[in-house]
């Protein structure tokens, strides 16, 4: 009777995998990310993705209970990540940031189907196994297009990258409230925004990090301004150099990504209340819940533009205010 209701049980997690995967390619399918470069770009950032300590106890007391703080009773809907997935589908805009969260939660839920097949028929080392499973971490992603007369924000940004020491989590404290202050004070640039949120495994957070970073600084021409955890980088080409953009230029768009150990669920809406609240909850993140950070903004070459349809392609899911 255990073996065939253990075969039942894989074969319902084996279907419910399966639809994970086509649902996963079929956002890839409709995502459609545009990657043609618009202009060189700036980016300053860093952080450390460091395994929590895990908790130890001489026993373990059966399920539900208290040997491992903030488990236990939050997974009582399988143990193999599932929770995680339902925030996906509560995205706005539905883009490149929601799907590669989503990638890395099939990663999670492949591997935990891995790990079953090792499933010896002891129901308590399973149980262990549940409630060991790592914390979550948030990862926020704000955008925002600003009338180019917002020249005051990339010269601060310049002048974070030359002086923040991005090596330590108070210095990227200080990025993130700087940048968040800069951008409160001048709501009346404000043209477009997107906000993007979601909680992955901590396993697999430094990955989706990466990608999503990636696929935004894949945006640029080039990196003229770099400061990331702690070295300070200078243009390797000749053909352009840091400075104010044309005075054709009609947009600045900024980009900032944080992970966190915050549980931070910003709303995604084309409104400048809750853009305001949005920057004033990012910039009141402490350093010791700030795992990761990136700012990364366009244009920042001389002579530069970025007019109203190339922001609108390479960050196809802003929204006007």
């Amino acid at each position: 009777m255990f073996k065939t209701n253990l075969f039942s049980w894989i074969k319902r997690k084996q279907i419910f995998s399966f639809l994970v995967v086509l649902t996963t390619i079929l956002c890839f399918l409709l995502t459609n990310p545009n990657t043609a470069a618009a202009a060189s770009g700036g980016r300053i950032g860093g952080g450390s993705f460091q395994a929590p300590s895990s908790p130890r106890s001489p026993n373990y007391g059966g399920y539900g209970g208290n040997n491992f703080p903030g488990y236990g009773s939050g997974y009582r809907g399988g143990g193999i990540g599932f929770p995680f997935l339902l925030p996906i589908f509560g995205f706005g805009g539905g883009g490149i940031f929601g799907f590669l969260i989503l990638m890395s939660i099939v990663g999670i839920i492949v591997n935990s189907f891995k790990n079953s097949s090792n499933f010896s028929g002891s129901s308590e080392r399973s149980i262990v196994s549940q409630s060991a499973n790592p914390s979550k971490v948030s990862l926020i992603q704000f955008q925002i297009g600003l009338l180019a007369s917002a020249k005051e924000i990339q010269i601060k940004l310049r002048e974070l990258a030359s002086s923040s020491n991005t090596s330590t989590s108070s210095g990227l404290q200080r990025v993130l409230q700087d940048t968040t202050l800069s951008l409160l004070r001048k709501p009346e640039l404000w043209v477009y925004s997107n906000i993007e949120t979601g909680s992955v495994p901590f396993a697999s957070a430094e990955s989706t990090f990466n990608r999503i970073s990636i696929t935004e600084r894949s945006k640029l021409k080039a990196e003229l301004t770099s400061n990331y955890s702690g070295q300070i980088a200078t243009p390797t080409n000749n053909e352009s150099n840091p400075g104010d953009s044309d005075s054709t230029n009609e947009y600045i768009a900024i980009t900032i990504l944080v992970a966190t150990k915050k549980d931070l669920r910003l709303k995604n809406s084309a409104n400048n209340e809750l853009i305001t609240e949005a920057l004033r909850l990012l910039g009141s993140i402490s350093s010791n819940d700030l795992i990761a950070l990136e700012v990364i903004w366009q244009p920042d070459g001389e002579g530069e533009t970025l007019r109203e349809e190339e922001l609108l392609i390479q960050y196809p899911n802003l929204k006007h205010l």
